[in-house]
């Protein structure tokens, strides 16, 4: 079992090193998606290779670039209504490694600035808004799988304005 075990790491290896890079330096691609949730959230993301073939010459990638995404929503009650919204913008930097042909393995962090803001709109004495902002990290780990040369499939797992999204990116 001890030596199946090994031959299989070796294999993975040996697959992972053979994979042609996806993301290399001078790499641009753009990510569009939605969140997934109760609310939809949509995002958007930008990112540059800066430097590749960190891993053996061969692979490993680091990527810089930038984040927004929002999402609003409002609910009705009987004495009035509320609305929320949600805005992040943000800079990202991320680690590609690619395993197999066509598919983009990356894992990253953010740091961005959140704005959050609600207002109430009601049938009583009280009407108000409140907003608030702040600064916030997140990481994230993501995959892009690419169906042609610069179209591909992705997500997201982490916090940006959703902790998983899902959408496509285009390379260029």
């Amino acid at each position: 079992m001890k030596k199946l075990f090994i031959l299989g790491i070796i294999s993975f290896f040996a697959v992972a090193t053979s994979a042609q890079e996806i993301f290399q330096k001078g790499t641009n691609v753009v990510n569009l998606g939605i969140g997934v949730g109760s609310h939809i959230p949509i995002q958007a993301s930008f990112e540059h290779s800066i430097i590749d073939g960190l891993i053996k010459g061969e692979n490993g990638a680091i990527g810089v670039g930038g984040y927004t995404g929002w999402y609003s929503y409002s609910d009705s009650y009987t004495e009035g209504k509320v609305s929320y919204s949600n805005f992040v913008l943000g800079v990202r930097g991320a680690f590609h490694y690619q395993f197999v042909d066509k598919l983009d393995t990356y894992a990253g962090v953010m740091l961005g600035y959140d704005i959050v803001s609600s207002k109430w709109k009601g049938s009583g004495a009280f009407d108000g808004s409140v907003s608030s902002s702040e600064i916030s990290t997140s990481a994230f780990v993501g995959a892009r799988y690419y169906f042609t040369p610069s179209i591909a499939a992705y997500s997201e797992l982490g916090y940006g304005i959703s902790y998983l999204s899902l959408g496509v990116a285009l390379k260029f």
